[in-house]
């Protein structure tokens, strides 16, 4: 082959050597979003669709009739977890952290240079020009790789863990959400019967003040409380609305995907008093199992991982090279070997920086801890004086109701009018309404340590028995 066609070969030659190995890079594809499409898409979902139904069947949840007549606790949290949009956005950052573990995995590539010559000063016929190539290969050391990996795992752990946690989030806010609505609609027709029974008693003593039995001023104290009750029952309808609302939100559904749906709120209510000893087994479960907890433990992890990582840059990398020259005719080869001094610096910089953040790391996870023993005190305490209130409420409810049944029986038998009665029906009213609002309390309050606790009640016998240990790897 003459001389100049292989001198023009050479940079040809590497030019296809780059293009064979940039062949297999991925191209950038534009995926642009319309807001109307996309509020198009929440404003259709539905409760009947065919999609939420494969994956309630993959998740355990298949319903033998579609859509289900009535929809439990349960299977409307599998519902959120399906369309609730911070669920997603959990798993996106889960799926981008994963990603970062392809980052820290790759090796660092090898560069090529191509160096042309010029002699200025050739004597002869010879070309003037000569070409020349060099390759670059950087070597790591120390286990640089290694650290960068088990650090990028530790933080898709952590991601991991948030989206449980959003799952737990999810499931507190769908379980207040359908206890404000029925607490909301009990209310709402408890009032509808404390407002016509007040409404009984003014127009009793209407006619009373009509006679000339008694003054004014009674019939207006008794309307008062009519505009009094009144405004009750129109705000527990209210209530009723943003329950909806806030359950539909939930969801990750539109309000108008809720109407004709039956929503059982029979599970939604723990139904089950701890004792301390119970509390005290399952808070040790929690302070190792808690999503929060697992999450800020791999954070720590990963800062200890990113502490090993400066401490390996302290080792320089290494430089293998090689180089080609056609020079004048006479075909040149060389190596080289470089290694990078640290003359100036021994990363001291980053290292405590990573040593402060570990420190931080540190104290993350001992104030998580510190947060969730303050939750389950105090959800465990307020549980307590709740159920102990709706005793109570009960108590005071029963012998009003007997009250009611005595006065029932005086009416009959002349002993007592019909204004007595329905003073008597006021009173259970005021008492049914004050039972409503204790049972909602106490629902929240015990829906609230199980969150705390981050265990269902059902299966605290089962987690109490075993010894849980903390993670030891991503």
């Amino acid at each position: 082959m003459p001389l100049p066609i292989f001198r023009c070969l050479i940079p040809l030659g590497a030019i296809a050597f780059v293009a064979a190995l940039t062949g297999g890079c991925q191209h950038y594809i534009d995926q642009p979003l319309a807001p109307d499409q996309t509020a198009a898409q929440l404003l259709n979902r539905s409760l009947a669709s065919n999609d939420l139904r494969d994956y309630l069947k993959q998740n355990g949840h298949e319903q033998t009739e579609w859509p289900p007549k009535a929809w439990d606790f349960e299977t409307l949290n599998w519902v959120a977890f399906y369309y609730n949009p911070s669920l997603e956005l959990a798993r996106t950052q889960w799926a981008g952290a994963q990603g970062s573990i392809i980052t820290g995995a790759e090796r660092p590539n090898p560069s090529v240079t191509l160096t042309p010559g010029y002699a200025f000063n050739l004597q002869g016929e010879k070309s003037p020009w000569f070409p020349g190539v060099s390759v670059d290969i950087p070597i790591e050391t120390a286990g640089k790789r290694g650290k960068r990996i088990a650090q990028a795992q530790w933080l898709a752990e952590a991601a991991r863990q948030n989206v449980f946690a959003a799952a737990w989030q999810v499931r507190a806010d769908l379980r207040q959400a359908l206890i404000e609505g029925d607490s909301a609609e009990k209310r709402t027709a408890a009032s509808r019967r404390q407002v016509e029974a007040q409404q009984r008693v003014v127009d009793l003593l209407e006619q009373r003040r009509s006679a000339g039995a008694i003054a004014a001023d009674e019939v207006s104290s008794a309307r008062l409380a009519l505009v009094k009750a009144q405004a009750d029952a129109d705000n527990a309808e209210r209530s009723l609305l943003v329950a909806h609302s806030k359950l539909a939100e939930t969801l990750g559904v539109p309000m108008a995907a809720l109407a004709g749906q039956t929503l059982s709120a029979e599970q939604v209510n723990p139904g089950q008093i701890l004792s301390p000893d119970e509390v005290a087994k399952a808070r040790m479960v929690a302070l190792e199992t808690r999503a929060d907890v697992q999450s800020a433990l791999a954070n720590y992890q990963a800062s200890q991982s990113a502490l090993q990582l400066e401490i390996a840059k302290q080792y320089p990398d290494v430089h293998l090279g090689s180089g080609y020259v056609y020079d004048l005719g006479e075909n040149k080869f060389d190596l080289s070997l470089g290694i990078d001094l640290p003359a100036f610096n021994h990363n001291q910089g980053p290292i405590a920086e990573a040593e402060a953040g570990r420190r931080q790391a540190a104290a993350q996870l001992l104030a998580v801890q510190a947060q969730v023993i303050g939750q389950i005190d105090s959800a465990a305490a307020v549980s307590a004086a709740a159920t102990g209130q709706v005793e109570g409420m009960r108590k005071v409810d029963a012998e009003l109701r007997k009250h009611l049944d005595q006065v029932h029986a005086q009416t009959d038998a002349g002993a007592a009018d019909a204004l007595d009665y329905q003073t008597a029906l006021l009173d259970v009213s005021a008492s049914e309404l004050a039972l409503i609002d204790a049972q909602a309390q106490a629902a929240s309050a015990a829906g609230q340590l199980e969150d705390a606790l981050e265990v269902p009640f059902a299966n605290l016998p089962a987690l109490a028995n075993d010894a849980p240990t903390f993670t030891t790897k991503p």
